[in-house]
C-alpha cells in the first residue's frame, strides 16, 4: 500500500512542496492580519505549526475527494492518472484519509483555540465531497459546481484569521479581516476558471467555461477578478511597503496584457500558465512584504 500511495502523491499531490505551501498560506494570512493591526510582538509555537499542517491536510483531503468524485469521468478522459489506471486503489486512499483526518482533528482539539471554525471548515469540506447531496444537479453544471465548491478557500482563510484574532485578542470583524479573507480566495477562483479556458480548436468533450460561454467572455471575467484581487492585496500592503505596492501593480499590468493578447489570439499560449506565473509572483510579493517588514520595518 505504501508504494501505491507513493505513486499517488508523487503524481497528484507532492507532500513536501504542498506541506511547505500550507505553512506559507497560513503564515501569509497570519502575519498580514497582525501587521495591519499594528501587532509587532509575536508568540510563535506549536499552534502555528499545527495551523499550517491543517491547511496542508485539508487541501490534501480535497485533492483525494476530487479524485473519488471524478472517478468515472477520469476513467474516460484521464485514464493514465494513478487512481483510474489502477496503480492506486481506492482502499489505499480511504485508509490514508481516515488517518490524516484523525490526526488533524486530534491536533486541533488539543492545541488550537478556534475549534468551531475548524469544525465548520471540515463540515463544509465533507458536504463538498458529497456534492451537497445533489450530485446529479451540481455535476452537470460547471458554474453551479464553482459557486458551491470554490468558497471553501475563503472558509479556510477564516479558519486562519479566527485563530490569529482569538490568540492576540483582536477584533475579528473589521476591514482588515474582511480583506484578508479575500486575499487568497481570488487567486484560487481565478486559477480554477482559467484552467478550464481553451482555444476553440482545443475543445473536447470535457466541459470547460470557454465551451459554455466563449473564451473571450470568460477571459474578460477572469481579468475583472484579477483586478479586484490586486486591489485587495494593495490595500493590505499599502501601509507596510510601498515597493511591494509597485511590484504588485507591475505584475497585474503584465497579466492584463496577457489577457488582452489571449482574447486576440487564444492559440499562442494557454492562459492558465500565465495565471499561474502571475499568482506565484503575487503571493511571493505578499510573503516578501511580511518578511521585509519583520526585518526592516515599514518602507
Amino acid at each position: 500500500m505504501l508504494k501505491r500511495l507513493h505513486i499517488y502523491f508523487k503524481e497528484m499531490y507532492p507532500i513536501l512542496p504542498r506541506l511547505i505551501l500550507g505553512m506559507i498560506i497560513f503564515g501569509e494570512i497570519y502575519f498580514i492580519v497582525l501587521l495591519n493591526y499594528g501587532q509587532e510582538t509575536f508568540s510563535l509555537g506549536i499552534q502555528e505549526i499545527i495551523g499550517g499542517f491543517t491547511v496542508f491536510s485539508f487541501l490534501c483531503w480535497l485533492r483525494i475527494a476530487d479524485d473519488f468524485k471524478d472517478y468515472e469521468l477520469d476513467l474516460r478522459l484521464f485514464a493514465s492518472r494513478p487512481l483510474p489506471s489502477g496503480r492506486v486503489k481506492k482502499k489505499d486512499l480511504k485508509i490514508f484519509v481516515v488517518c490524516l483526518i484523525t490526526v488533524t482533528v486530534i491536533l486541533n482539539v488539543v492545541f488550537m483555540n478556534n475549534i468551531w471554525f475548524f469544525l465548520f471548515l471540515y463540515v463544509y469540506g465533507t458536504l463538498m465531497s458529497l456534492w451537497f447531496f445533489s450530485k446529479k444537479k451540481i455535476q452537470k453544471s460547471l458554474p453551479l459546481a464553482l459557486v458551491t465548491h470554490n468558497p471553501v478557500q475563503m472558509i479556510m482563510n477564516v479558519y486562519i484569521i479566527s485563530f490569529t484574532c482569538i490568540k492576540y485578542q483582536l477584533n475579528g470583524f473589521s476591514w482588515i479581516t474582511f480583506l484578508a479573507a479575500w486575499t487568497l480566495y481570488f487567486p484560487a477562483l481565478i486559477w480554477e476558471v482559467s484552467r478550464k479556458i481553451r482555444a476553440p480548436k482545443d475543445e473536447t468533450e470535457y466541459v470547460t467555461y470557454s465551451k459554455l460561454f466563449g473564451y473571450k467572455k470568460v477571459t474578460r471575467f477572469v481579468l475583472i477578478l484579477t483586478l479586484v484581487d490586486i486591489a485587495t492585496n494593495v490595500a493590505l500592503v499599502w501601509n507596510l511597503n510601498k515597493i511591494s505596492v509597485a511590484a504588485l501593480l507591475i505584475n497585474v499590468a503584465w497579466m492584463t496584457w496577457k489577457f488582452i493578447q489571449y482574447m486576440k489570439d487564444p492559440t499562442q499560449f494557454k492562459i492558465v500558465t500565465k495565471v499561474e506565473r502571475y499568482t506565484y509572483i503575487q503571493e511571493s510579493m505578499m510573503l516578501l512584504t511580511v518578511v521585509g517588514y519583520l526585518i526592516f520595518g515599514k518602507i
